[in-house]
Order: C-alpha cells, then structure tokens, then sequence
C-alpha cells in the first residue's frame, strides 16, 4: 500500500485536515466558483471549529491519506440512512496521479462492506467535469441533482451520485 489512512483523532490531527482543506480548495476550485465562495465555505465547513463540531456532533469521521510520513489528502464521511456518505474527498494536487484516490476509494469501500451499507453516496459539483469522470470511472451514478443554499448570497449547485457496494465488490 502506497498511503496510510488513519482516523482524525487529535487536535493537531484536525488542524492538518483544516490545512489541507484550505490548501486544495483554494487551487483546484477556484476554476469553478470565486474565491470569495471558496473562502466562506471553507471557513463554514473546513474549519478547525467546523470540522471538530462535525466531529464531535455530526457523526463525520475524518481520515488523513499519507505517504512516507507526509499528509497528502484527506476524507470525509458518516453513515446515512443504511448508506455511507463521503463527504470529503480531497487529494492535493502535487499528490495526484499517484494512486492514492484508488486506494483511499478501496479503503472508503471496505468501510461500507464492513458496516453492513449498501451504498456510498456524495455530492459534486455540476461544472467539476474532471471529479465527475473520476467518479463515474469508479461505477458510480448520478442519480439527481440538487441545489442546496449554505448561506452568504451562496448555493452548491450538485449532481448527487452513488455507488451500490455489494460483498463482491
């Protein structure tokens, strides 16, 4: 295995994923929405305060991709409804191409299964045309889209996908 995935436990831990987080949104998304978006999102939801509350009161597990030591991406996610919700998925960009987004999505899959889901499910972005091939390569499917209004004058404007897991996944 190329990259170790470990489970968001410490302060220090949470403010590398708050890191990270501000790091890969402000370069690979500012080619989709503004910078002014950018940043009220992930002061609202990539925080150090926001990602310790999903923590601590949302249900959200927070895992760090790494290899050789160094933090090269992170995720998201929490059980919803018999399915599991990634709701972060992030590797940074000098880290991609390397594999480590296949590994972290056998690793994401292996959670479902061992959970007794049936589904993984996530949201995207309609103009992120890159994330959506890479998902749909990965089987998932659109299955509907949604606009969801976070506040500031802003909406996420997203297809819902979702992946059926099987035991023979």
């Amino acid at each position: 295995m190329k990259v170790t995935i470990t489970l968001v436990n410490t302060a220090d831990e949470i403010e590398e994923a708050a890191r990270l987080a501000g790091q890969i949104w402000r370069e690979y998304y500012v080619s989709i929405i503004t910078i002014e978006q950018i940043d009220y999102m992930v002061d609202k939801f990539q925080s150090i305060a926001a990602i310790t509350d999903q923590i601590e009161h949302q249900g959200y597990e927070y895992y760090l991709l790494r290899h050789d030591g160094t933090a090269v991406g992170y995720l998201s996610v929490r059980e919803d409804n018999g399915k599991l919700f990634l709701s972060k998925f992030y590797v940074a960009k000098e880290h991609r191409g390397h594999g480590y987004a296949s590994e972290a999505m056998a690793f994401i899959e292996h959670l479902c299964k061992d959970r007794g889901l049936s589904h993984i499910w996530l949201t995207v972005n309609r103009d992120n045309e890159s994330s959506i091939a890479v998902y749909e390569k990965k089987g998932f499917l659109n299955v509907r889209e949604q606009v969801a209004d976070i506040g500031n004058g802003y909406v996420m404007d997203d297809f819902i996908m979702e992946k059926e897991i099987t035991a023979q996944t």
